[in-house]
């Protein structure tokens, strides 16, 4: 399990990287791919409180949430820190809400063309394997009477 937590450390970064989707006004002409990055980048260029929320949940939260949780299994962080780093994982979580809200509602109104990337379920698969390693950590490290 701790080698799993890790492994986030590396991936993380990939899925920030990688193409959540990509994005185009009329089908004639090509998509653009869309990452967490680049969104970012646009973000800090046209709303800047926008900008520091996902930054703190897209970015922020889920390092720290993996970092905590690989102190613990380390033996470096007292387990009593686990349902803080719960609730920072569940910040992260909600980055993908926000995501798969915009998608719905572009494609609702039907205004260009709107397609997933892999990196949206590799982002995807990488928050709930932290809430997963977060949940069997707890599991497997009870309080101390």
């Amino acid at each position: 399990m701790k080698y799993a937590n890790l492994a986030l450390l590396v991936l993380f970064p990939i899925a920030w990287f990688a193409p959540l989707l990509r994005a185009g006004l009329l089908p004639l002409f090509g998509l653009s791919e869309i990452s967490v990055i680049s969104g970012l980048r646009s973000l800090w260029g046209t709303d800047v409180a926008l900008a520091l929320l996902v930054t703190l949940f897209a970015l922020v939260a889920p390092m720290l949430k993996t970092l905590g949780l690989a102190l613990i299994h380390f033996d470096l962080l007292d387990r009593k820190t686990l349902p803080i780093l719960t609730i920072v994982g569940k910040l992260a979580m909600a980055d993908i809400f926000l995501i798969a809200l915009y998608i719905t509602i572009a494609k609702g109104i039907g205004v260009g063309r709107i397609e997933t990337a892999w990196g949206l379920y590799l982002f995807t698969a990488c928050i709930l394997a932290s809430l997963a390693i977060s949940h069997l950590t707890a599991r497997r490290h009870p309080d101390p009477v």
